[in-house]
């Protein structure tokens, strides 16, 4: 019976492990479409920040975003970067025009939601 009591914790620790575990990406189908970028925060439990922002994966590598700004000057902003999958793992353009990527981490990831961990934000996204 102590040796069950003693192994609890550790199975307790890998399940939460395994539970923050990131999800590989197999390749770019499986976010292609249209998604609600509804909220970013700069921890995965913190404060969500609530935007209104449209990405569209499309076949062909580009990430179609616009971004609503309805108390801004510009009411709409649209930009389009490069994207493509590499070892599980998003790589999309940081700004448009410049080779610079960032990695994005799916950390969460069902049919209809999912969380990217990306350089310094994670983003909350639902699929339309």
């Amino acid at each position: 019976m102590k040796k069950y009591v003693k192994m609890l914790p550790l199975v307790a620790i890998f399940f939460t492990l395994s539970a923050n575990a990131d999800v590989q990406l197999k390749d770019k189908s499986e976010i292609l479409g249209k998604w609600d970028l509804y909220a970013e925060a700069i921890k995965l439990e913190g404060e969500k920040k609530k935007i209104t922002v449209e990405w569209d994966f499309k076949e062909n590598g580009t990430l179609e975003t616009t971004a609503t700004d309805s108390v801004g000057r510009t009411p709409e902003f649209k930009a389009n970067l490069k994207y493509f999958v590499e070892d599980g793992v998003l790589k999309k353009q940081s700004t448009p025009g410049r080779e610079k990527y960032e990695s994005c981490k799916v950390v969460e990831k069902d049919n209809s939601n999912m969380v990217l961990k990306c350089t310094y934000l994670f983003f909350f996204l639902t699929k339309k």
